[in-house]
Formats: C-alpha cells, sequence, structure tokens
C-alpha cells in the first residue's frame, strides 16, 4: 500500500509558539497550520479515498465465477488465487489475509482518512466564519470549499455503510451502522459508537443537504476530479434511489441533466473500436475527464486488472459473462456471435473489439477493457517498478440515467422509463457494426423478454425489494419487468465496478457461489453476510464486531457459522 505522505495528525493545526527566537518560531515537525481559505481547498484535493471497493464488490456479487468449480459440461481448472483474501471474500466469509488497498481494511482506512480531511477542512471553516475577517471573495470561495466538504464526507459514509452494513429499510433503526466522524481526531485511539443504519442514513442525507445548498464550479483547477455540481446531484439521485424516495431520484436526476441532452453525455467509445491498440488507451478514453459524461472521477491504487485478468481463478465467466457483457438482451437477442470455440451466444454488438479473453483464452473469462483498467506508474522504470492505477468514473451519466428510468419504473411512469432505457441503448449502438439484428427498445419488448429467465443466465432473478424497504411505490406485477430491466442494464453498465454487490443487497437478491470442486454457498435474501465484516484491526482494536445472526424482516432467523474475524490478520 502506497504511503500517505500527507499523515492524518498533519490536518490539525499545529501549535505556534511565540517566541523572539526564530527557531522556536517554527512547527517542531512537518503538520500543517491551515490558515487561509486556499489551504482548505487545496487540501481537498486529498479528501478522496484512493482505495477501491471493486473487488469486494465484484468478488461479493454474481459477476463472478471461481474456474476451478465445474462448468455444465464438467470443466475446471486448477488456477491459483491471486490473494488468499480473495477466497474469503468469494465464499462471504471475515477477510483474515489481507489489508491491502482493494481489501475491506484499505476500503475503511481509505474513507475514513477522506473524511478526516472533510472534517479538518469544515471545523477550520467554521473557525474562520467566525472569526469575521473574511472579505466578500473568500466567504464565497470558502463556502464552496465547505459544500465540498460535506459532500465528500457524505461520499465516503454512504460507501462504508453500503459496505460493512444491511441495506437501508425496515430494520435500519436497529442495524448496525459505521461510525459517522464528524470532528477530528485529537486524541490517540478514541472510542467510537457504531450506531445504527438508520442514524448513518439520516447524517449523510444531512451533510448531502447541505453540499448541495452551496456546492460550486468556480474554484476547481480539475473539476470532475472533485464533487461539481452534476457530481453531487448525480450523487442524490442514487442515495434516494437507495431510500426508495423515487420523487427526489427524479428531481436530482432532472437537475443533473439540465441544460443537456442525455444522450449527447452518453459514451461514444463504442464506435472507435479500431482505434486503440493497448487496453490501457481504451481505459484512459472511457474515464477521461474530457468526456462529458464523466462527472466525478476518483483514482485509486488497485490490483483489480491483475486479479480478474491476470490471475484466472475468479473471473467474469460463464453465466456471469453471460448475463453481462457477453449475453442477450431485450434489443440485442437475436445479436449471434460464435468464438473460437464455436460457442455460438448472443451479444450486445457495442462490445464488439471492447471484450478480451482473460489468461489469452475465453475459456478462463472475458472482461470489458474501459471502465476498470489499469494504468501503470512508475517510479523506476529501469527497475520496472510503480504504482498500479485504477481510475473510476464515480458517477457517470449512464448510471445516472439508469436510477432515474427505475424511478419512473416503480412510479409506473413506463413510458418514461422506456424512454431513459432508450437512451442507453441508442447510444451503444452509435458508430457499431452488426446492429441490424436489433431492434428498438419498447414496452412489448421488455415485457417479452424479461418474462422470464433468459436461457439460465440469471439475467431475471427473484426482487424482494418491498421486503428490504418499504416505499410509497412497490413492486408489482405490472412494473417488474420495467424494473428487471433496470436491474439488468445496470448490471452491465457497472460491470467491475463493484456497484452490482450494493444493487443485490437493496434488491434483496439471493445468490450462489460454486466453490473449487463441490463447494458451494448460497447467500439468502437478507443474509446477515450481506454486511461485510469490518477490519481485523479494526476489531482488535475494540470496536463491535458485525453480528452474524439476526431476524430478518422476512420474519425468519437467519444465522451462519462463521465467527468474526479476530486481529493479527497477515498482509498478503
Amino acid at each position: 500500500m502506497k504511503a500517505r505522505f500527507l499523515s492524518i495528525f498533519a490536518i490539525f493545526a499545529a501549535l505556534a509558539f511565540t517566541s523572539c527566537n526564530d527557531f522556536l518560531d517554527k512547527n517542531p515537525d512537518t503538520r500543517v497550520e491551515l490558515v487561509n481559505v486556499e489551504q482548505l481547498r487545496q487540501l481537498l484535493i486529498d479528501g478522496y479515498t484512493n482505495e477501491s471497493y471493486a473487488v469486494v464488490g465484484e468478488l461479493s456479487s454474481d459477476n463472478i465465477i471461481d474456474n476451478n468449480s465445474p462448468s455444465n459440461e464438467g470443466v475446471r481448472y486448477n488456477l491459483g488465487s491471486y490473494s488468499l483474501a480473495d477466497d474469503e471474500i468469494y465464499a462471504w466469509e471475515d477477510v483474515r489475509a489481507a489489508t491491502d488497498n482493494d481489501s475491506p481494511s484499505g476500503i475503511w482506512n481509505g474513507c475514513y482518512h477522506a473524511i478526516a480531511v472533510a472534517n479538518a477542512v469544515l471545523e477550520k471553516g467554521e473557525a474562520l466564519i467566525a472569526d469575521g475577517t473574511l472579505s466578500t471573495d473568500d466567504r464565497a470561495k470558502l463556502d464552496a470549499v465547505m459544500a465540498e466538504a460535506h459532500l465528500t464526507r457524505a461520499y465516503h459514509h454512504f460507501l462504508l455503510v453500503n459496505i460493512f452494513c444491511m441495506p437501508y429499510g425496515k430494520t435500519s433503526a436497529t442495524d448496525q451502522g459505521v461510525p459517522y466522524t464528524t470532528k477530528p481526531e485529537t486524541t490517540v485511539n478514541p472510542h467510537y459508537e457504531r450506531g445504527t443504519v438508520a442514524q448513518d442514513y439520516e447524517m449523510i442525507e444531512k451533510d448531502l443537504v447541505a453540499g448541495l445548498a452551496k456546492v460550486s464550479d468556480l474554484y476547481y483547477e480539475q473539476p470532475k476530479y472533485h464533487f461539481n455540481k452534476q457530481a453531487a446531484y448525480a450523487f442524490a439521485a442514487r442515495f434516494y434511489l437507495f431510500k426508495r424516495e423515487y420523487e427526489k431520484v427524479i428531481e436530482y436526476a432532472n437537475l443533473c441533466f439540465e441544460g443537456y441532452d442525455p444522450a449527447a453525455l452518453m459514451n461514444d467509445i463504442w464506435g472507435k473500436a479500431g482505434a486503440y491498440y493497448y487496453i490501457s488507451d481504451m481505459g484512459r478514453y472511457y474515464t477521461n475527464v474530457a468526456r462529458p459524461g464523466n462527472f466525478l472521477n476518483i483514482s485509486t491504487y488497485s490490483h483489480w486488472w491483475r486479479r480478474f485478468v491476470s490471475s484466472g481463478r475468479y473471473a467474469c465467466n460463464r453465466e456471469a459473462k453471460r448475463a453481462t457483457i457477453q449475453g442477450p438482451g431485450p434489443t440485442w437477442e437475436n445479436c449471434h456471435w460464435r468464438n473460437s470455440k464455436g460457442e455460438v451466444f448472443s451479444m450486445h454488438p457495442c462490445f464488439n473489439g471492447f471484450c478480451a479473453p482473460i489468461y489469452g483464452d475465453s475459456e478462463y473469462g472475458t472482461y470489458f477493457g474501459g471502465n476498470m483498467c489499469e494504468q501503470f506508474e512508475y517510479t523506476d522504470k529501469i527497475q520496472g517498478i510503480g504504482y498500479c492505477h485504477v481510475v473510476r468514473s464515480e458517477f457517470t451519466a449512464e448510471e445516472t440515467l439508469l436510477c432515474r428510468a427505475e424511478a419512473k419504473a416503480f412510479m409506473n411512469d413506463f413510458e418514461g422509463c422506456v424512454a431513459d432505457l432508450k437512451i442507453w441503448d441508442e447510444a451503444h449502438k452509435k458508430g457499431v457494426a452488426s446492429t441490424s439484428s436489433m431492434v428498438e427498445m419498447t414496452a412489448d419488448v421488455i415485457e417479452k423478454f424479461y418474462a422470464q429467465d433468459t436461457e439460465g443466465y440469471g439475467i431475471v432473478k427473484p426482487i424482494h425489494i418491498d421486503e428490504v424497504c418499504a416505499s410509497n411505490y412497490p413492486l408489482t406485477e405490472a412494473n417488474l419487468p420495467y424494473v428487471q430491466a433496470c436491474q439488468h442494464i445496470r448490471r452491465i453498465q457497472l460491470v467491475h465496478t463493484g456497484g452490482r454487490w450494493f444493487d443485490i443487497k437493496r434488491f434483496g437478491m439471493s445468490i450462489e457461489h460454486n466453490v473449487g470442486l463441490t463447494g458451494t454457498r448460497k447467500l439468502e435474501v437478507l443474509d446477515p453476510r450481506y454486511a461485510i465484516q469490518i477490519p481485523t484491526e479494526v476489531l482488535g482494536a475494540g470496536m463491535e464486531p458485525t453480528t452474524r445472526t439476526r431476524a430478518t424482516a422476512l420474519g425468519s432467523p437467519t444465522a451462519v457459522t462463521y465467527k468474526p474475524a479476530t486481529a493479527g490478520g497477515e498482509e498478503n
């Protein structure tokens, strides 16, 4: 893990010693004393996590299979795991084997580091306001800086609660949350209470609303690496989608698109398949800040690509591949392809030329080379060493559009839902050959395709969202096909990013993982293992572990035998 050169304690104002001696007038260490608005603005550059939840999210979801388990034809392999932690995550066990950037430990530490930065900015900002000496221009700039701090604090707590806790809903008033920290740490090893999921969501919403009120695009040198206005509205749309407040989803999605045609914000990479010889170039284009539909980019240190492309054991393969990047869909069901093994399958033509085989052989699986591609930073080219970066396009026009489509589906605005899904579909056809077999996205096409599971790939899964979270707009027989369409297309859009895991939890889905030669693990609806266990070092410091026995909202107790992890796990 790359060392952080700015210590958490560097965030806090250093003590100033008054003396006529020049030596004593200097701080005794390298801590930063925050004295003006510009320093606060610059500090927020470090206010975004460098860690990625993609590995934990994908391994926990139905987007990944174990190549060492037998296929339907009995084919299996004997491939090594990239990390022992991958075996634990895939089996929904507590992680004891790693504390690297891609582990639960890395996610936890990265998010709380970003939160600590936001807390320091907000505390010093309040002090500057109370001082009463700011100019009009500095006050306007400070308002924008503090708005960004509120948004980053909300966003990183949102990640933490959706990874380490049960989904928001009926039992949130009693479900364990994560500590919602709002003040800088000034003591060693402070004690924090976990609180509840409901309390966390209440605080997230408070910060979100505060940030939305003053967010501004005027003070960023690189707006797409900060919570600019569009990113803030996109975050609000996603937040209220998870809360099932659909009117607000549509309100904030519309604000995000205000002044823009959503169709013009969709990714245009699909018409450029012949322009990229290297996968890394494709990744740079897909996540480029110059693309208008990328609202917020976050640069992370991650071995995602090496785990799922180079190691081979866990991969997007078999039914996972056929339910995502190389599988049928409502308008492209009749677009047939044949791979080098003679296998015939349906696939959206947009992925032709953008899906690469794993380990050099499609038998091991396939990945989309755009949204989670490694960009390597050399620190010594002669020695060939450096850092693995993966740039995340965390908020995009596509995902925000799909949030709005889902909200419309639940509100029984089927015409509006189809219109949004059609924007996504048509954008993926632009500049793409072999689209003649596609049909137009219509209500009839959606209702027919999602009437039953397609070829057993798990595209259509039972949805138990009403058991998870109550809403004024419940799931019904009429809106079910449209909701299925939204969850399927979101799954394709978010493949490799970890976002599918959040959707599995909030939809109340049950999934299975085949492990090795004979092992099978099943995650039931509202299974307590929806909540990833908090890191071993946090448990060792005395925080309450995530319970593994609970009564679910469905009324029956769910118990598993895994014990909470203890401190002492080795770093891989």
